[in-house]
């Protein structure tokens, strides 16, 4: 009896797992079905509408184009010698007999170990369904063991030059994310299950908002990741007190309201990238190092560079130096009267930095008499995966495609950065707003990630060429003012941070740049990426940070040697700060000896793409 009950239960307990798979009311599943294929078509219009008045260009066939090129170059060397092609086939078809051996086995009630795991830290096979399943236990096994037999012909291939191998690594895994089956909604147990509970009425949801961000994308995706409607730049965010105390055609200059009575006399200059907006360090008052600084005794001046449209097309990086940092130097001098500046570059910030500090010391211009380089590199032979997209052939065509306005679009910059790690930034938002149909959660720091900003046609030409294509600026070939300029000229002192996890300037890359200054760099090393590295408050108690001797050696022996402490950077930075000049004066207010131009963040910085 007891065992009639057991198998009755069990019956049961498989009826409802099937169940769950089954459309429960035709009728209005077809109903949403046609809402759904409605969006399409709206989807598409706001796709062509723009390409047939020939406001935009498509330009997908360049990278798709290289990515042929790549391809076949690996191609080439697996069919050239039958018994190599034959060897990769048998070792992904003996992956195969494994994962259906091990499946049979499983089916028949055999307990076996998994055929192939996730890595560590995947999140795209957590429902229970990928593994109490055998058809989607199957899918994922499968998928597994291709793209991973996929990367490893990458990785084989012998007789490629480095920067070919390296974009087919990369390719392999663009492709091999997008491809898989947690993306699609017949092959994902849990989209599958959301879509016969709502009748498919979350296709039809997400239908509509990919309608609605390829509109507001102007015929490009332009995808959300937060709620954008949560955040208002100025209000709720970047909301630090200060004012716009000078302004020209390629940069607003905001000095902040000090908090303290007395202020450390050297100001410190911020030079954020242009390639996104400098609210990074002022997201909200908890996250914000601009108010921190502020709260320390700093009298803090922040580039905010304008987002270029035509008339900053033929705008270089000398144009970027004198009327950026140069003209962000003489307003400090005007609102304070001191001449002797602590200055911090972040990112594409800091490389800029790094080259007017070199003119600078070429020139005689002593102003600066302290830098400190966030995530920057100065050297880019271990730049990462932005390298991919940068050799004689793609830069050409990208020029090509900025010079028809004078910029490129933010979208395909933002796009780059997504991909660098496409299965966090891409598809889980793919999945969960075109598929489930829901909106993203409100993320600040996602939502500046989507507040793009356009690049500038001759500077970021001079940028791609210069730093990732040449690397001339470590090698003192880089012309600013029509002449070289060498980083071994820059003898002050320099606070040099990198973060262990960063995918855009890779630590191992920053450390290598600390030796072509000409004095002392101290390097330090925090946790995290390119963004919670550096953007680590205090009082959050998170991640740690590294420090240690001579920057000499390879980067593996400087960390293994290195001081680890916990918490953030900040503190440790500030008490170098004080070490070059800890000389105190009275408070200076915006607008004490300049004009007020407007209140912070300014305007530059609420220019949308």
């Amino acid at each position: 009896m007891g065992d009639q009950r057991e198998k009755a239960k069990d019956d049961k307990a498989e009826n409802a797992g099937v169940e769950q798979y089954i459309v429960k009311d035709p009728e209005r599943f077809a109903l949403n079905f046609a809402r759904m294929v409605e969006e399409a078509g709206k989807a598409a219009a706001a796709w062509a509408e723009p390409r047939e008045k020939g406001e935009i260009r498509d330009t997908v066939s360049d990278p798709v184009a290289d990515m042929v090129r790549t391809f076949s170059k690996l191609t080439e060397y697996w069919l050239s010698d039958p018994s190599r092609a034959l060897e990769a086939q048998t070792r992904l078809l003996s992956n195969y007999m494994s994962i259906w051996s091990n499946s049979v086995q499983k089916m028949s009630g055999k307990e076996v170990g998994e055929a192939v795991e996730p890595e560590r830290g995947d999140k795209r096979f957590q429902d229970p369904e990928w593994a109490k399943n055998a058809f989607f236990d199957f899918l994922k096994k499968t998928y597994l063991v291709t793209s991973r037999w996929a990367s490893e012909l990458a990785e084989e291939t012998e007789g490629l030059d480095e920067h070919t191998r390296h974009k087919a690594r990369f390719y392999i895994k663009q492709i091999t994310n997008a491809l898989s089956p947690s993306n699609f909604v017949l092959t994902n147990p849990e989209l599958f299950r959301e879509t016969v509970a709502s009748n498919g009425e979350n296709l039809a949801r997400g239908m509509n908002m990919l309608a609605e961000d390829i509109k507001a994308g102007h015929g490009e995706l332009k995808l959300r990741q937060s709620d954008a409607s949560r955040f208002a730049v100025g209000e709720n965010i970047a909301t630090t007190p200060g004012k716009v105390v000078a302004r020209n055609e390629l940069v607003e200059i905001i000095q902040y309201t000090p908090t303290t009575k007395k202020v450390l006399r050297r100001p410190l200059l911020i030079s954020p990238p242009w390639i996104n907006k400098f609210y990074i360090l002022d997201l909200n008052p908890d996250k914000s190092f601009i108010r921190w600084a502020v709260e320390q005794g700093h009298t803090v001046f922040v580039i905010s560079w304008a987002n270029p449209d035509e008339r900053h097309g033929k705008m270089d990086w000398d144009d970027y130096v004198n009327l950026g940092l140069n003209f962000a130097l003489d307003t400090i001098e005007k609102a304070t009267g001191d001449t002797k500046v602590n200055a911090i570059g972040y990112c594409v910030g800091g490389t800029l930095l790094a080259a007017a500090l070199a003119k600078m010391a070429r020139d005689g211009d002593d102003r600066i008499r302290s830098a400190t380089f966030l995530t920057t590199q100065v050297d880019f032979t271990h730049a990462g995966d932005l390298k991919v997209f940068v050799d004689e052939e793609q830069i050409a065509a990208l020029e090509k495609a900025m010079n028809d306005k004078g910029y490129l679009d933010g979208t395909r910059m933002a796009t780059a950065f997504n991909m660098l790690r496409s299965s966090e930034l891409i598809w889980p938002y793919v999945v969960n707003n075109y598929m489930r149909g829901k909106a993203p959660m409100p993320f600040d720091l996602l939502y500046w990630n989507s507040d793009s900003t356009r690049m500038a046609a001759a500077n970021h030409s001079f940028y791609l060429r210069n730093c990732y294509l040449e690397n001339n600026l470590s090698k003192g070939k880089m012309k600013l003012g029509g002449k070289p300029v060498s980083l071994g000229d820059v003898k002050i002192p320099i606070y040099n941070l990198a973060t262990r996890e960063d995918h855009i300037a890779p630590a191992k890359s920053a450390f290598i740049g600390s030796a072509y200054f000409g004095g002392k760099v101290d390097f330090v090393l925090a946790g995290s990426g390119h963004i919670a590295g550096v953007v680590n408050p205090p009082k959050a108690g998170k991640y740690q940070f590294w420090t240690g001797g001579k920057v000499k050696g390879e980067f593996e022996d400087w960390l293994a040697e290195a001081e680890e402490t916990p918490g953030s950077w900040w503190p440790h930075w500030h008490a170098w700060i004080e070490s070059q000049d800890k000389k105190r004066v009275d408070a200076r207010t915006p607008g004490e000896r300049t004009e007020v131009l407007d209140d912070a963040p300014g305007t530059y910085v609420k220019v949308r793409v």
